[in-house]
């Protein structure tokens, strides 16, 4: 017998499992299917970065106040699947001033904290920088933890009545008399779901689950290296204050330090190229800024894939490409029960899942408002107990594989 399901939330990063959870506290059916375990896409594959908006602030005002706003809201959620050490972003001899200046104006602007500090006080906050840095800006940057954030949302939304399936991929969609009536879920699951809504919540893979339904969904998918070291004496983010470019970000852990990154294009999300040259370039550019990384040990190296939406983008880096998000009604294409979200950041992963889940009770004709930004998550407080739930679904990636504890 196929299960019946008021929505059927297709992906389990970050806004999947956002999106399953802010519908369930809404009191709404909702199923989950995610192709691997939980966080296994693009969510666990990232630097890990919790951005204060400053990086964007001089040239995407929106997109730096989405995450200026994330971030707090994050802070007040999320527990120990952040580490807030701050950030700084730092102008060495060599890069504009002009640029920096900008940059903080921008900041003020738009509300976010900033405090400029010269090189000499910035080498007291982290000794080993270069003797090339001129003057930092410190910004509110925090450290994510993407396998523990996903888990403990997935807990959330099971604890309210939703069904979460990791190793379930979407092997079919059916459309009849222009509505997905079923999908056809493989894997563990081996089960057909008869859903009323579905959402596309795929990432660099939502083209593809959009194509089983007969409609088109233009990514733009870019990879990007990260590069983990051995080294243990860095406390906050350190971001190269300059256009943004390879090797421009080194995100701390415990014991480690994440360098990147770098943008080249991509056909096909599972299947690229992993290139020497952009693991060099990532260690000898970050080492520009912290030269003591330049000798470290390489620990790990790992690409993700960038879930861009551009639909009029050609080649290049696609570094220019909006960090923005999109809900995609697809009504007008003849799938009336079928959206996607695309685009964004890891950062403003609740802010996308909220949209989307309005969007869909406006559908539904549910009258519930958003809760999740005020609900702190389930145990973020117990290290313990995040590993309990990233087990229970499964939680994969490279991201935080050195912190977080894993079966």
């Amino acid at each position: 017998m196929p299960t019946d399901t008021t929505v059927l939330v297709i992906g389990g990063g970050a806004t999947g499992v956002g999106i399953a959870r802010d519908l369930a506290l809404r009191d709404v059916d909702v199923t989950l299917a995610e192709r691997g375990g939980l966080a296994s896409g693009t969510t666990g594959r990232s630097h890990g970065l919790l951005h204060s908006g400053a990086r964007y602030a001089e040239a995407d005002r929106v997109g730096a106040e989405e995450c200026i706003e994330e971030n707090e809201i994050i802070r007040s959620i999320a527990g120990e699947c952040i580490r807030d050490e701050g950030g700084l972003f730092l102008q060495l001899a060599e890069d504009d001033p002009e640029y920096f200046e900008e940059k903080r104006d921008a900041c003020k602007e738009i509300g976010i904290s900033t405090e400029e500090i010269d090189g000499e006080k910035a080498k007291e906050i982290v000794p080993d920088l270069s003797d090339d840095v001129e003057r930092a800006m410190r910004v509110p940057d925090a450290s994510i933890y993407p396998s523990r954030l996903v888990a403990a949302n997935a807990a959330d939304a099971e604890e309210h009545g939703a069904t979460i399936h990791p190793h379930g991929p979407v092997e079919e969609l059916t459309v009849e008399d222009e509505e997905i009536s079923e999908a056809r879920l493989g894997g563990d699951v081996d089960d057909t779901v008869e859903p009323t809504y579905v959402v596309n919540a795929g990432g660099a893979w939502a083209g593809q689950i959009a194509d089983m339904a007969g409609v088109e969904v233009s990514m733009a998918p870019a990879r990007g290296v990260m590069v983990s070291v051995d080294y243990d004496k860095l406390d906050p983010v350190l971001n190269r204050c300059r256009d943004p470019d390879d090797g421009d970000i080194v995100v701390p852990h415990d014991h480690q330090a994440v360098l990147g990154t770098t943008s080249v294009p991509v056909q096909d999300p599972d299947e690229y190229e992993k290139a020497d040259w952009e693991v060099e370039k990532s260690i000898e550019e970050c080492a520009a800024m912290l030269p003591a990384v330049a000798d470290a040990d390489v620990l790990r190296e790992w690409w993700g894939v960038r879930p861009l939406y551009a639909p009029d983008e050609g080649e290049g880096d696609r570094r220019g490409i909006s960090r923005g998000y999109f809900t995609l009604d697809h009504d007008e294409e003849g799938v009336s029960n079928f959206a996607s979200i695309v685009g964004g950041k890891l950062t403003t992963y609740r802010q996308m899942a909220e949209q989307t889940a309005d969007m869909v009770c406006e559908k539904l004709g549910v009258d519930a408002e958003c809760e999740t930004h005020s609900r702190q998550l389930p145990g973020v407080n117990d290290t313990d107990k995040l590993a309990e739930f990233i087990e229970r679904y499964d939680g994969q990636g490279p991201t935080d594989e050195d912190v977080v504890r894993r079966s």
